[in-house]
This record gives structure tokens, sequence and C-alpha cells, in this order.
């Protein structure tokens, strides 16, 4: 269980309520317990991955240039989250769904030299999941069962942005 005390000394309050909420949605959404936990456990992971081969610079120069324009991709896939969500009548699943992509591209070739199949099929899970546009649709919905959900989404993003995580 050394991931999971490592998964847990890693993830700070506001990225923990942001994860439960994603995995609430998620839960609700595929009516399949078994999934969401899939889905979070597998975003967790890469994500941990991810940064422990970042912090230990594993990266080439090709590489790190990947992972800062990834960085800003994020950034820019963040800001979107929290736009769409607090501007009324701006939210579209298919610009939303295209910088899910756009970013799980990025993190396939960052990663391709360094991890597993496993890990690839990993992040095609994670993306796959959160870049289905009926899904976005269901999430943004205003008058829809998650919007208490989102705006808790919303809001751990926002203080992501303002401490300067994302």
């Amino acid at each position: 269980m050394a991931s999971k005390s490592i998964a847990i000394a890693l993830i700070d309050d506001t990225s923990s309520d942001v994860l439960d909420e994603l995995y609430k949605t998620t839960k609700e959404y595929t009516q399949n317990k078994k999934e969401a936990e899939k889905i979070v456990k597998d975003l967790i992971k890469v994500v941990i991955k991810l940064g422990v081969l970042y912090r230990n610079n594993q990266f080439n120069k090709d590489e790190t240039e990947l992972v800062e324009k990834f960085k800003k991709k994020v950034h820019q896939l963040a800001m979107t989250i929290v736009s769409f969500h607090q501007v009324d009548f701006t939210f579209d699943r298919n610009i939303l769904s295209n910088l899910l992509n756009e970013c799980r591209d990025l993190l396939h070739q960052i990663i391709n030299q360094h991890l597993t199949a496993k890990s690839h099929g990993r992040i095609n899970n994670v993306f796959n999941h959160f870049s289905n546009c009926e899904f976005l649709a269901a999430l943004y919905n205003p008058f829809g069962s998650y919007k208490a959900s989102l705006q808790k989404i919303c809001n751990g993003v926002n203080k992501m942005l303002d401490d300067k995580n994302i």
C-alpha cells in the first residue's frame, strides 16, 4: 500500500475535494460505482506517475517542452472550465471536449518513452470519460442534478488557479 500512502501525502485538500466531486458525478452519471472508482483511481495514478517523472528530471529536452505545452493547455482547460460555469450561455461541449483531447494527446507523447501500455490505457480511460460530450452536457446543465457538484469543482479549480497549482 505504499502507493496509496504516497497519493495521500501528495494530494492536498483542494485536490481531494475536486476528486471527490469528480467521483460523485461520475458515479451518478455512469450509474456504476466500480467504473467511477476506476476512472478516479486511474486519474490519480497518472498524475502521480507524471509528477514523479517530472520531479526526478526524467524527461529529455523535447519531452520537457511538451510538458510545458501540457501545463499551458491544462491551465487553459482549467480557465475554460471555470469560465463556462461562471458566464451564462457560454458553455460549449465541443470546445471543452477538444481541450481535454488535446491534453490527452500531449500526455501520451510525454510519457511514451517512460510508461507502459497500461498507463496509456489509464489515460484513455480518464480522458474518454471526461471528454464525453454527453457527460459534459449533463455536468453543465444549469437545471441538472450536477449543479452543486459543478460549483464545488469550479471552486476547487479556481482555488488551484489562484494558488498557481494549475
